[in-house]
């Protein structure tokens, strides 16, 4: 499976654990895309500065080949996924009241 692959299938399950095994419907709340806005920003620093320097590299054969900040678009998917899970994982495990003390 290539890179590019497994970034969409990343997208697509957090949209549905999002919306129907969670339930918690986040991307459909305006206070998370206000939120990724700034983080979106922050992730292409964090991507340019790692692979202008080389200091992260992909194969060619496993992207599209589109970049965005010298970073592939991939990373912005799995970036997407990342994040979005984490939020909502952390929204439904509080309402289920597992918190840590």
């Amino acid at each position: 499976m290539t890179y590019t692959e497994l970034a969409i299938l990343s997208v697509l399950f957090v949209i549905v654990a999002d919306r129907y095994l969670l339930k918690v419907r986040l991307l459909e709340k305006k206070a998370y895309w206000t939120s990724y806005s700034i983080i979106i920003f922050f992730q292409l620093l964090t991507n340019w500065w790692l692979t202008s320097r080389n200091i992260l590299s992909y194969s060619e054969e496993v992207i599209i080949g589109w970049r965005i900040a010298s970073a592939p678009v991939e990373d912005l998917l799995f970036g997407f996924s990342m994040v979005t899970l984490t939020m909502s994982l952390w929204i439904f495990w509080g309402r289920k009241g597992i918190q840590r003390y």
